[in-house]
């Protein structure tokens, strides 16, 4: 069972703006990266480190311990998304800008709540139908479809996106029953497992500089995703849901800072729609729950 004792929304929000911080951190990093090493190398030099990340953090509960589960299919799942997921947003900094990348990634909450009604049996109102269709006309804004040809690669940050939003559905599931300890180590080191199958075979050998990158991603990446599980361990989903947008303002940053590249105005247009309309949903959501007798 999960180790909670209490809801506290207000580190719940703290620890996902640091999560949010820490994923930004790490992609602006594999942007600059990914020109010079293969995808499946960086990524399992990210798992090797989060692995030895998980066992720090459960070392006084023992990394065994930590492993035991009744759901280990639904664990095993959920990480092998995760990977696939980080997988594709990487190869999507090959082709867009972090900015871009992130702003058609921000419909990620929507499609939360589109799955939640599919899968876990939640019932949407009409307020957060409204939220769905408008934060998808965003979309739309961003990828303008008819006024110009469609650039291929707005469609793969969509595609995590929508993994993106599996993934949180299973963090769901699994903390119904499980610690966040033991969702840490199977995120970890069935990562590991998975692209130890590749990474190997796509070695590149680092010289001091990009070992010191490539170990920064693994950092990163470590933090943000322990800060996210213990966020929904201190929080409902739905409370740090607006919290989560706080990416697209790292990311947009980051973006200017580090490449220099400045969204134009249709993707900061469709971005506003998508976060508000994010933000939307999760005021009807609040408001409804406060008016339940």
């Amino acid at each position: 069972m999960s180790t909670s004792t209490g809801k506290r929304p207000a580190l719940g929000a703290l620890f996902t703006v640091l999560a949010m911080l820490g994923f930004a951190s790490m992609d602006a990093i594999s942007k600059y990266l990914v020109a010079d090493f293969a995808i499946a190398q960086m990524m399992w030099i990210r798992y090797a480190l989060f692995c030895a990340f998980a066992w720090v953090v459960v070392r006084r509960r023992g990394l065994i311990a930590s492993f035991r589960t009744r759901r280990p299919f639904l664990q095993a799942g959920r990480a092998t998304i995760a990977v696939i997921e980080s997988a594709i947003f990487v190869l999507a900094f090959v082709f867009l800008p972090l900015a871009d990348t992130h702003a058609i990634a921000a419909t990620s909450p929507l499609m939360v709540i589109a799955l939640g009604a599919l899968f876990l049996g939640e019932r949407l109102d009409r307020a957060r139908w409204v939220a769905v269709i408008a934060g998808f006309a965003g979309v739309l804004l961003i990828v303008r479809p008819g006024f110009q040809s469609l650039a291929w690669p707005l469609l793969i940050p969509l595609l995590g996106a929508l993994l993106w939003a599996i993934y949180q559905i299973l963090v769901r599931f699994s903390a119904r029953e499980d610690s966040p300890d033991t969702t840490l180590v199977w995120s970890a080191f069935v990562a590991l497992g998975i692209t130890t199958l590749i990474g190997p075979w796509q070695w590149v050998w680092p010289d001091a500089a990009s070992w010191g990158l490539l170990l920064a991603i693994g950092l990163l990446g470590s933090l943000a995703h322990w800060f996210l599980i213990l966020a929904l361990d201190h929080a409902e989903a739905g409370a740090i849901q607006p919290y989560s947008y706080t990416l697209l303002v790292w990311a947009t940053a980051l973006g200017l800072i580090v490449f220099g590249d400045l969204p134009d105005g249709w993707t900061l247009a469709g971005a506003a729609v998508i976060v508000a309309s994010g933000l939307y949903a999760w005021l009807s959501e609040r408001r409804a729950i406060a008016a339940r007798p």
